[in-house]
């Protein structure tokens, strides 16, 4: 549950009653919905079947790996933070700490719950809490806090630690026990357990201190609360990497296309995310570097890990390309390996010094966890690497994705694809490495992955920049099985129905102003993104099964209204 307010009190008692069906709407978008914490858990809990390619390679390296993606989750963690004050007397903060420490033991032993919560002495005072959040933004490790308030804490005392604390918080609005003691209860009791009260009073604060956070209501044991404290940590963790995340892009912007384009410096003070521009030469001659020696042995790695297209095998008429493939992987890998970039672009429309545009090794990277967005488009490339990041060690796939084409028929289907780069982690099938003719770029052929999408729910994702903010658009859709073979298509895919349906869902989107360029994801749920979006500050809008076009329309004008206003 988000309490995030849109709107300015300055407009009016009068106005705002004017906006009710409005706001309720608005209030739906931002509080926990039962079917998306049970989709959550969906993912956490089962084995996809069937289970991604990458995931079941033998003879290979495991493309795709937790620790390829660069997020070490055994050192990470949130801090658990209880808060109380010295009225109640040592015994009642000692049983205060004391279930503290349960608690975060019960949060530890989770296994949805991806990084360590760590046990932080009880706050008692203005002077510890300000301490603590000092620590917390010094502490790279520490990706957030976990604050709850056991007994009552006065919430003047917190003000100067919220006023100074940079990292994100949660709010998890909890109790010890779950159950009244019904035959037993007295004032001890009840002067121990004031969360009940002692979160509004924190909420308050938090609230009058207009601070984006997440809150969450429930006992802590309760496996619904877990899973959404498990959401809100993974967006965290893709906050905590986006302090430092560096996107290369090589080449400018495709000429011309406004979407892709976008306010660089802005991106930096809210996302945090700094680009970094470099002139294709600086790339080919890091290609140019990589030895024969070195080249031939990644090409017999793809020997072994796909099937091969007979005319890319060993001793076939077509074989050098698929050697130039593997020096531009080996090459574009030392060059943001060697400049701390996780993330990265390119342009058919500079390519000069390059023998063919690079397909084969932008997949594989983003398997490995580099994010990359097509065209020059920088802010999907930062996206699909914080999509990747907030899915590290679940199963399934996250990609950069393009809404290519559509069957108008039966209700609408979108068949994404890409030129040639789209990620093999969502394969539902062994990889081929193909070659085949590209039309534009004027190089020669160039050598990519060709496979088809698992079925399965997910997420496809856009963030566009508007002028004043930074808005993030997510359709829920559901992936397909193509209703007929595609032996012509020479590229990657995948086909699937939007939520509620085409009709609706391209409309919204269109209205939004979402690109043509996303991130997609087959592990990742809305929820995932909000709690991000949130964290950023940044505006959220969802497309789903309960989308209604008049309200998503009043949703935009009043969101507008507020960004310009606040």
């Amino acid at each position: 549950m988000y309490l995030h307010i849109r709107f300015p009190i300055a407009f009016g008692v009068a106005y705002l009653m004017s906006s009710l069906p409005c706001l309720n709407n608005l209030s739906r978008r931002h509080c926990a919905d039962r079917k998306e914490v049970h989709r959550i858990r969906r993912h956490f809990t089962e084995v996809h079947s069937p289970r991604p390619f990458l995931h079941r390679l033998e003879g290979s390296r495991r493309i795709g790996a937790m620790s390829a993606i660069g997020v070490d989750l055994n050192a990470l963690e949130a801090w658990f933070v209880a808060g109380s004050q010295h009225l109640y007397g040592e015994e009642a903060l000692t049983q205060v700490a004391a279930h503290a420490r349960e608690i975060v033991q019960g949060l530890s032993n989770s296994s949805s719950i991806p990084v360590r919560i760590v046990f932080k002495p009880v706050m008692t005072t203005p002077e510890s809490m300000y301490d603590l959040a000092l620590d917390a933004n010094r502490a790279k490790n520490c990706i957030g806090l976990i604050t709850w308030m056991h007994t009552f804490s006065p919430a003047k005392m917190w003000i100067a630690a919220l006023k100074t604390l940079h990292k994100p918080f949660v709010h998890l609005h909890t109790q010890f026990n779950r159950d009244l003691p019904w035959s037993t209860i007295d004032m001890d009791f009840m002067n121990l357990n004031q969360s009940a009260h002692g979160d509004r009073e924190f909420g308050f604060i938090a609230s009058r201190m207009r601070l984006n956070r997440k809150v969450i209501v429930g006992h802590w044991q309760d496996p619904e609360v877990q899973t959404e404290l498990a959401t809100w940590t993974r967006a965290a963790l893709a906050w905590n990497d986006a302090q430092s995340l560096k996107v290369a892009r090589f080449g400018d912007n495709m000429r011309k296309v406004a979407v892709t384009e976008g306010d660089k410096v802005e991106a930096e003070i809210r996302l945090r995310y700094s680009v970094h521009g470099f002139g294709i030469g600086d790339l080919v001659d890091r290609i140019r570097a990589v030895s024969d020696a070195e080249a031939a042995k990644l090409t017999a790695e793809y020997d072994d890990a796909y099937e091969v297209a007979s005319e890319l095998r060993p001793g076939a008429a077509r074989r050098s390309a698929l050697v130039e493939a593997a020096r531009i992987e080996l090459g574009l890998r030392n060059f943001l390996d060697d400049g701390g970039f996780k993330a990265f672009t390119d342009t058919f429309e500079d390519l000069h010094g390059m023998e063919q545009l690079p397909g084969l090794a932008v997949q594989r990277l983003m398997a490995d966890g580099y994010g990359f967005g097509g065209e020059g488009d920088w802010k999907t490339a930062a996206l699909v690497r914080t999509m990747k990041v907030m899915s590290a060690g679940l199963d399934g796939g996250t990609s950069f994705m393009e809404d290519y084409t559509y069957h108008l028929a039966d209700g609408g289907k979108v068949l994404g694809a890409h030129m040639l780069e789209i990620c093999p982690s969502i394969a539902g099938d062994k990889p081929r490495v193909e070659i085949h003719p590209l039309s534009i770029g004027g190089k020669s052929d160039p050598v990519r992955l060709v496979f088809t999408a698992r079925s399965g729910p997910a997420v496809n994702v856009s963030v566009v920049d508007m002028g004043e903010r930074f808005r993030m658009i997510v359709n829920q859709v559901d992936v397909i099985p193509p209703d007929q073979p595609l032996p012509h298509l020479p590229v990657a895919r995948a086909l699937w129905n939007p939520q509620p349906n085409l009709k609706t869902a391209a409309t919204a989107w269109i209205l939004a102003g979402g690109a043509h360029h996303t991130g997609f994801s087959q592990v990742l749920t809305a929820a995932h993104l909000e709690d991000f979006a949130v964290m950023s500050g940044i505006e959220f809008l969802l497309i789903d099964n309960e989308t209604k076009l008049r309200d998503f329309e009043k949703e935009l004008r009043w969101n507008d209204l507020y960004y310009r206003y606040r």
